[in-house]
């Protein structure tokens, strides 16, 4: 697999967000990942406008891969995205 940029933007109450980082964990990917909820105030609010720029639903989980967007957990479009 190519090295790419990899961030996830996820909720930590949400199942598929959970799953969406058990698979890339259990696939050994390298990811930053921002647990949206969890931030405050100005942040938070910055946050969910960086979400709406890729994803103007703004619905979680949205993992960013390169130049992919994948919404949702979506094991066959995550492992295409990563070539794996």
């Amino acid at each position: 697999m190519e090295k790419c940029d990899v961030k996830l933007y996820a909720l930590s109450t949400c199942i598929h967000c959970k799953n969406t980082k058990e698979y890339l964990d259990g696939c050994g990917v390298g990811y930053e990942c921002v647990d949206v909820d969890k931030l405050e105030g100005e942040e938070r609010k910055a946050m969910i406008e960086e979400v709406k720029k890729v994803n103007p639903s703004c619905s979680f989980p949205t993992l960013i891969i390169g130049d992919k967007i994948i919404v949702g957990f979506r094991k066959d479009e995550i492992r295409e995205a990563l070539n794996l």
